[in-house]
């Protein structure tokens, strides 16, 4: 894999779409709150010790990036074996980097640690999604 050739308009803009569609899936109208009941927080809100916005945005952006990051990488590098490597490749990549690592590594992490499959379905599909409209933004700006 090589940066060579990464077209860093396409990683830039994926990030951004990726973080706005992350904070929509995880708003107050859509997941968030059955998210954290799931959790068996009923009260919906993060204790004072969990609440710590550097922390936590400082910690999805520096995750989101590399993600981000790495799915160019592995998108630049299969584009380099076909020329004709578009959008709908990308997204495929995306969704299967999404699924086939990101959802199902942490399953049985998940799992055994006492979370419930909702939790992780919430969590994952949340990246599933954000990998593929990642992986078809990436490879049109390639």
């Amino acid at each position: 894999m090589t940066f060579t050739g990464l077209n860093l308009t396409g990683v830039v803009i994926a990030f951004f779409i990726s973080f706005i569609s992350g904070a929509i899936w995880f708003g107050p109208k859509t997941f968030y709150p059955i998210w954290m009941k799931a959790r068996g927080n009923a009260s919906g809100q993060l204790t004072s010790e969990q609440n710590k916005p550097a922390v936590l945005f400082g910690g999805t952006i520096v995750g989101l990036l590399i993600q981000t990051i790495t799915l160019a990488l592995v998108i630049n590098s299969l584009s380099k074996h076909s020329p004709d490597f578009g959008a709908v490749d990308g997204a495929l990549v995306g969704f299967a980097l999404g699924v086939g690592i990101a959802m199902f590594a942490s399953l049985s992490h998940r799992l055994f640690g006492g979370e419930n499959f909702k939790v992780w379905i919430i969590e994952t599909a949340n990246d599933a999604i954000n990998l593929t409209i990642a992986g078809a933004i990436i490879a049109y700006f390639n």
